[in-house]
């Protein structure tokens, strides 16, 4: 009777051990290949730029008291004309810049808008809030991006993407606590409501520019939105800088290390503005989002040497749950609902950003399968 027990058990545990086994191999496969390794690698390069942009403008504002976000953003723009606006002007046919601006030159106006608005919103919020809000309140643009990708870009998203999304949020909750745990945000608030009101609209602002990039570099050319951005965006931050900052900049006592700072900015806007379309179009804005949510704390490490920032073990597990809860993001492709096709003649046909003489073109994923990203030229 032992014996046949022992048999049975035997029987009972082969298939138990196999399943196991396959299941780690399903997770080696999903989290242990290229695909994963160059989306986190290329995320945590956005996100050091972003940290770049923070450092310089906050060692600006604290040594030198020069606090000018949109001369800063002024500079990167004009640097994406005199590149991509410049390059789109030796173009002919569609993808010239004639072309695009005789049919579509609305549509970028009203991106080039909210993208200058998001940068100077959240820029400007730090004025008035704390640190801690600012980021606690700037992952309201992630449920508004998911949102917005789900009804524009009619993404659809698999159970594992929720969680992730979580667990990162809850790595940012832990960041948050280390930073109330060490007092870095007491004496940092003027006007709490103000300041929080703008990082939310900042927050909501970058959503709408990041699903309206992920549309163009996925269905357009990367050239064309950095091209019209750098266009519109020189014109619209040039006015708002001469009405908001005229005597600001006026008032700066002009020096070389002004002027570095300055410089890295503008190379760390420009660098993040350039890199940014190329990791969306290979993952989607809201991976990009999550992926970025570690700039807080690259920066906080800058700022334990520039400025003296207390250290905590807490920022070090916030790191690890949020980089988890990206690579659980990135580990299980997302996918596109194909739209279904309406009777000739009923509805209104939506062409978005494209040209409303282009004949309609079927629609294409705008999300990569892992296995297919190998014939991306990213490397």
């Amino acid at each position: 009777m032992d014996t046949i027990n022992t048999h049975e058990s035997t029987v009972q545990l082969a298939p138990s051990k196999s399943r196991f086994k396959y299941a780690l191999l399903t997770v080696k496969e999903k989290v242990f290949n290229w695909y994963v390794l160059k989306t986190v690698v290329l995320g945590q390069m956005l996100s050091l730029f972003i940290c770049g942009t923070a450092v310089t403008s906050q060692y600006l504002a604290e040594e030198y008291k020069v606090d000018t976000p949109m001369l800063q953003s002024f500079i990167n723009y004009c640097l994406l004309f005199l590149v991509y606006t410049v390059w789109l002007a030796f173009r002919s046919g569609e993808n010239g810049l004639l072309h695009i601006l005789r049919n579509k030159w609305w549509k970028y106006i009203l991106l080039a808008i909210v993208d200058v608005e998001a940068n100077y919103s959240i820029v400007k919020a730090y004025q008035f809030t704390t640190i801690t809000s600012v980021q606690l309140l700037d992952c309201v643009g992630i449920p508004v991006l998911m949102a917005l990708s789900w009804f524009i870009l009619r993404s659809r998203y698999r159970v594992i993407h929720y969680i992730a999304v979580v667990v990162c949020l809850l790595g940012v909750g832990t960041m948050v606590g280390a930073d109330v745990l060490s007092g870095r945000e007491e004496g940092k608030a003027s006007d709490m409501l103000i300041g929080d009101v703008l990082v939310i609209l900042g927050a909501c602002l970058y959503a709408v520019s990041n699903v309206s990039e992920e549309y163009i570099v996925k269905n357009l050319t990367r050239e064309e939105f950095l091209g019209m951005l750098g266009l519109f965006g020189t014109f619209i931050s040039g006015v708002q800088m001469m009405v908001l900052e005229y005597n600001s900049i006026g008032n700066i006592s002009w020096d070389w290390r002004i002027g570095l700072l300055f410089a890295v900015f503008a190379l760390c806007m420009f660098g993040l503005y350039n890199v940014m379309p190329l990791v969306i179009r290979v993952t989607s804005a809201t991976s990009v989002n999550l992926g970025i949510l570690t700039a807080d704390l690259y920066s906080l490490f800058f700022g334990l040497f520039l400025f003296g920032y207390n250290f905590s073990l807490l920022y070090i597990l916030a790191f690890v749950v949020i980089m988890v809860g990206f690579i659980m993001y990135c580990s299980t492709a997302t996918y596109h609902l194909e739209p279904t096709q309406a009777p000739p003649g009923d509805g209104i046909e939506n062409s978005a950003m494209k040209d409303e003489e282009t004949p309609q073109e079927p629609a294409t994923p705008l999300q990569y399968i892992p296995g297919e990203l190998s014939t991306e030229r990213l490397d």
